[in-house]
Parts: structure tokens; C-alpha cells; sequence
């Protein structure tokens, strides 16, 4: 095969690890936000609990273990890798997400949510017609943070035996081609200014909210 056509189909494994990663993570990580804020107290230290060993541990060890722990567990293997990577990149973010609104919905005045119990507003009407936006404003920085790390920590798939652009890219390298090492740099270094640019937009956007 020929080798841009090669590392750019290894871009696409890492691209798609990307996007699901995102749509699972981020409503994932609200709920565990709404379960580590919880008063119901079990179910509030169970998630800060969980939140706190995925934040603990390294990535790459949560890679392994989503890979080898079903087998060696239950008897019931994980057969196919880029399913494992994207579980254990979607509980990783997703613990990661939770604190990041955790602490967005944290820096909302008291005052805000009392204005609308006044009003007669259910908690769920105060969260999306009071809270909400004034949430997305005050998160956007953080989360663009985040994903754009996201970009670059899809290459720990490679770990795991998933074929992203750096296993390939590595592949060429072990023959004595180091050209595609640069060419991978490339690649992410294009799309995290992409994404950098996107997110300042975003932020731009949310500029008419000074609260």
C-alpha cells in the first residue's frame, strides 16, 4: 500500500476514535456530574469514588485493563481492540468532563438558582433556562482543553494493538523510512490548530454572556 495512503487511513482510525470519544463522553460525563452531586450518599461517593481511581490512573493502564480484564474476569475476551479503546477512552473523558462541569455549575451564584425557585421553576427548568448557558460559556475554555488532548491521546491506541497513524508511521520507521514520523507530526499538528481555532471561535461566540 502506498505510504501516505497508509498513514492517512491510520489518521482515520484516530479521527474516529476521536468522534465517538466525544459524542459518548460528554453526556456521559453530565450524568456522572449529576451522581457525584448528588444527596442521595451512596450513589454520590460510588461516583466520586469512580471518578477519582479513572483520574488516578494512567490511560494506558485503563487501555489494558478494558482489554484484558472481560477475559481473564468473566471468561468473556474482548475481540475486537478499537471497541476496547474507545470504552476506555469514553470512561476516561467522561470522568474528566464531570469535574469540569462539575465545577461550571459550581460557579453559578446561589442566588441564580433562588431567583428561579421564586419564579416558580422546577429544578430541571432553572438547569436549562438559567444555568445552562451561562454553564457552556464558563466550561468552554477547560473542555477545549481537553479535546484537543483528546486529539493527541488518540495515539496511545497503539498500545493496544489499534492501527492508528503512529503504529504505521512506526511500522516505516523499524524499515529505515523516517519520513512518515514528520508526516504523522503533520497531521496532528493540523488538526489541533483546527480544532484550537474552532473552539477560540466558540468562546468568541459566547462573549455576548459577561455574567
Amino acid at each position: 500500500m502506498n505510504p501516505l495512503l497508509q498513514l492517512l487511513n491510520g489518521f482515520g482510525t484516530n479521527c474516529l476514535l476521536f468522534v465517538l470519544t466525544l459524542v459518548m463522553a460528554i453526556p456521559l460525563g453530565l450524568l456522572i456530574t449529576f451522581g457525584t452531586m448528588s444527596k442521595f450518599k451512596p450513589l454520590k461517593w460510588v461516583m466520586k469514588t469512580f471518578v477519582w481511581v479513572i483520574r488516578g490512573t494512567p490511560l494506558m493502564l485503563q487501555l489494558f485493563v478494558v482489554l484484558y480484564a472481560p477475559g481473564l474476569l468473566f471468561g468473556v475476551p474482548m475481540s475486537n481492540r478499537m471497541t476496547a479503546a474507545l470504552v476506555a477512552f469514553v470512561i476516561n473523558y467522561a470522568a474528566y468532563f464531570s469535574e469540569i462541569y462539575r465545577g461550571g455549575i459550581e460557579s453559578i451564584p446561589v442566588g441564580q438558582y433562588e431567583a428561579g425557585q421564586v419564579l416558580g421553576l422546577t429544578k430541571t427548568q432553572i438547569f436549562f433556562k438559567v444555568v445552562l448557558f451561562q454553564l457552556i460559556k464558563r466550561i468552554t475554555p477547560p473542555m477545549g482543553n481537553e479535546v484537543i488532548t483528546l486529539v493527541k491521546d488518540t495515539a496511545l491506541a497503539r498500545v493496544i494493538g489499534v492501527a492508528e497513524i503512529l503504529m504505521n508511521a512506526q511500522r516505516f520507521a523499524a524499515s529505515g523510512v523516517i519520513w512518515p514520523l514528520f508526516t504523522s507530526a503533520l497531521y496532528f499538528l493540523l488538526f489541533t490548530g483546527v480544532l484550537s481555532v474552532l473552539m477560540s471561535w466558540i468562546e468568541k461566540k459566547m462573549d455576548y454572556y459577561k455574567g
